[in-house]
């Protein structure tokens, strides 16, 4: 399993009212989620994000309050990976439970730069960013948590069962 897209850069401690903010929590539609995220931290972004893009961000993020929202707008604007130097926990939990692809690598989140064009290969954790013709040793993701990300998030993989 891959992702291949280019890069949306952020700096440390993106917290979920960026990501997605309240004023919008009034819609569960992921469409809708996904027409207002990131638009506080960058009002660009639903404008230029194309499918299979990725963010790559410092410490910390999804860092706030622990509305599953935010991987849920991240996701339905096309974003196919996040990486991070470090993740909040609930948010890290909230990504994979509902499908949304996220890594763990202080060395990618220092090393590749807004508008890179990178690949992430979830089977071995390895990033690479074609631009600068480089890769990045992230963690490798866990057979269960890949058929997680497959069937789309953690309800879906059970009811799939």
């Amino acid at each position: 399993m891959k992702a291949n897209g280019h890069v949306f850069k952020y700096g440390d401690n993106v917290d979920t009212d960026v990501i997605i903010p309240a004023r919008y929590l009034n819609s569960s539609d992921p469409k809708e989620l996904a027409t207002h995220c990131m638009e506080d931290i960058d009002k660009e972004f639903v404008n230029q994000v194309q499918q299979g893009d990725i963010i790559v961000a410092d410490k910390n993020f999804g860092c706030g309050s622990s509305r599953e929202h935010a991987p849920i707008a991240i996701k339905a604007a096309g974003v196919s990976c996040v990486i991070a130097e470090t993740f909040a926990r609930i948010f890290y939990r909230n990504a994979i439970n509902i499908g949304l692809p996220i890594i763990e690598c202080p060395e990618a989140a220092a090393g590749i730069e807004a508008g890179d064009e990178v690949e992430v290969d979830f089977d071995s954790g390895v990033i690479t960013d074609k631009t600068k013709g480089t890769s990045f040793q992230g963690q490798p993701f866990p057979e269960f948590m890949q058929k997680i990300i497959k069937a789309e998030g953690l309800v879906n993989y059970i009811n799939a069962k």
